[in-house]
């Protein structure tokens, strides 16, 4: 009974120590439904428009998204600070406008999903920080998949992703369709919800 308990108590400290609690979604969506079961890859860069037409992103790999903003900040001329650019490389999805990022990021976990997210702009017409997100991003992702390369280290190529409310309006979604075309992006994938196969 004695290792029984040793084990358990070793397991249950194992579990504690290893997992990874799921940062704050600044959105929920309820995608549409499936019957496809292939599984999202790791290294992804993911797009969410909610109902309101709002779109977030999000891109995997604490360096990517590190030298992404840097990027970005110097794109729109916004100064972060490293305790800034580190908060940042911790996030996962957000969609504020430049302007807003920095004190999006400097604000409490607790604060950040109560805070109203505008979404990144995506206006065709005016500057377009969404466009500058994914091409930055992709940049960046190529960057470091060379150097994890370089170092015979496990990658994969970054993959893009939408993921969308079910009842999202067609032209929200047309608007990054748009962008990705712009940027000559012809393939990525769409996040839905596996639909339980019919009984017959």
């Amino acid at each position: 009974m004695t290792p029984m308990v040793d084990l358990a108590f070793l397991l249950v400290t194992f579990f504690m120590l290893t997992t990874q609690f799921r940062a704050t979604e600044p959105v929920i969506v309820d995608p549409p439904s499936t019957h496809s079961e292939k599984i999202l890859p790791e290294n992804v860069m993911l797009i969410t428009i909610d109902n309101d037409g709002r779109v977030f992103y999000s891109i995997s790999g604490q360096q990517v998204r590190w030298n992404t903003l840097e990027k970005m900040g110097a794109q729109y001329k916004v100064n972060f600070t490293e305790d800034e650019k580190k908060r940042f490389s911790l996030m996962t999805s957000f969609g504020v406008p430049m302007n807003q990022l920095k004190k999006y990021i400097n604000l409490p976990e607790s604060e950040k999903a109560a805070f109203k997210s505008s979404g990144i702009p995506i206006d065709t017409n005016a500057t377009n920080e969404f466009k500058d997100w994914v091409q930055f991003g992709r940049r960046e992702a190529a960057i470091e998949q060379q150097r994890l390369k370089d170092l015979k280290l496990k990658n994969e190529p970054l993959r893009i992703a939408i993921k969308g409310e079910g009842s999202s309006k067609y032209m929200n979604v047309k608007q990054v369709f748009d962008v990705f075309k712009d940027l000559e992006l012809y393939q990525f994938n769409l996040i839905t919800n596996l639909e339980a196969e019919p009984k017959q």
